[in-house]
């Protein structure tokens, strides 16, 4: 082959190949037909409807749930509230019927003219009563906080049940006195027993239930009082003697009886009245009068009335209080309370202690004082 059709065979070769045909893009449109209509675009930073109602959603389901936790804790604490509240419900029945029972005890010891053989039943009665709420106070169902005041509370009642039970063994034992000093001592050992359950309810549970009421912060709810012993008379040998001696002996025997008036106080200064010159006295809303009654005789006195009288127009003040016991050579005190007295006025303040049976004499038995009532 000569060197002129070489150079033609490869020109040929090098036409064909840049003559061959190539792929051209499709048009702008048609691209865009393939690709479906173009979705409108958002500007940056703002979300669309449904990130928008997911956001709500999550949101409300958010306060929902704070709405419901505090009502959930609300209602927790509104039960648990209610849960000490019923408890000191139940205590304060059981604990205000034993204190009426208690009230009971000194009404029926300081009767005036009470015979031994009476008291005897009576006291048995009380007993059973008093065993009857402690049995209910056994069955009360406390808060965890309140358990061992609980039992305190239990124990407290116990005491009086083996008080009053002890006191009526005591008096049947006793029923022929003939030495009192022995039978107060007797009838002294069970009366400590009475003590000492007001001391255990007031120290061991009265106290430490409010303190568990304020650490668990329960407010409004109150621990109820229970005094059983209504008088430090009742707690001594020697006033237990007083007491038998009366319950076994005639009143006509023995020596003189009788109490007096020793004195008023005008309260709260604590002013005492004088029955010889002319008092001056400030009638503020604290006023009281406080009456000084002496058991002047030998014998031991019960329900002592002592009389308060203000002479005054157009409305005299008339007042009356009780002295459940008073032994001999003793001064118990009665206060005479919200009293409303003319102002400037000289007024006179009159006082009496009625006479018990077979008191002889009685002139000591009132005092009346000159007194002009002022402005505070």
């Amino acid at each position: 082959m000569s060197e002129r059709e070489r150079t033609d065979t490869n020109l040929d070769l090098d036409f064909d190949f840049f003559d061959s045909p190539t792929t051209e893009a499709p048009p702008r449109d048609v691209e865009q037909r393939r690709r479906g209509p173009r979705l409108p675009t958002r500007p940056p930073g703002r979300p669309g409807p449904a990130v928008l109602r997911l956001g709500a959603l999550i949101l409300g389901a958010i306060v929902l749930a704070a709405v419901l936790v505090f009502w959930v804790n609300s209602c927790r604490e509104d039960q648990r509230r209610a849960e000490y509240r019923d408890y000191m419900a139940a205590v304060a029945e059981v604990a205000g019927s034993s204190q009426q029972v208690g009230r009971e005890l000194n009404t029926r010891i300081t009767t005036p003219g009470v015979r031994l053989n009476d008291l005897q039943g009576q006291l048995n009665g009380l007993a059973e009563e008093q065993e009857q709420l402690t049995r209910r106070a056994e069955e009360l169902q406390p808060p965890g906080p309140l358990r061992e005041q609980q039992e305190e509370l239990v124990e407290s009642l116990r005491l009086r049940v083996s008080g009053l039970s002890g006191l009526t063994r005591a008096f049947d034992d006793i029923a022929e006195a003939e030495d009192p000093q022995a039978a107060g001592r007797l009838l002294a050992v069970p009366a400590e027993r009475l003590v000492a359950s007001d001391v255990v309810y007031e120290d061991l549970f009265q106290a430490p239930a409010q303190a568990a009421l304020d650490r668990e912060d329960v407010g409004g709810v109150d621990v109820p009082e229970s005094d059983f012993v209504q008088g430090s008379d009742l707690a001594s040998a020697s006033a237990w003697t007083l007491i038998v001696e009366r319950l076994t002996r005639s009143p006509t025997r023995g020596g003189p009886r009788g109490n007096m008036i020793a004195g008023v106080r005008a309260q709260p200064e604590g002013t005492r009245l004088s029955p010889t010159e002319e008092n001056t006295v400030e009638a503020s809303d604290q006023l009281a009068f406080e009456v000084l009654v002496e058991n002047s005789g030998t014998s031991q006195e019960t329900q002592v009335r002592v009389n308060l009288n203000i002479q005054q127009t157009p409305q005299p003040i008339r007042k009356q209080a009780t002295i459940d016991l008073i032994n001999p050579g003793q001064t118990r005190s009665v206060v005479f309370s919200d009293l409303a007295p003319s102002f400037g006025i000289l007024t006179t303040v009159q006082v009496n202690v009625e006479p018990v049976p077979g008191e002889s004499r009685t002139d000591n038995n009132t005092a009346e004082y000159s007194v002009i009532f002022t402005l505070p």
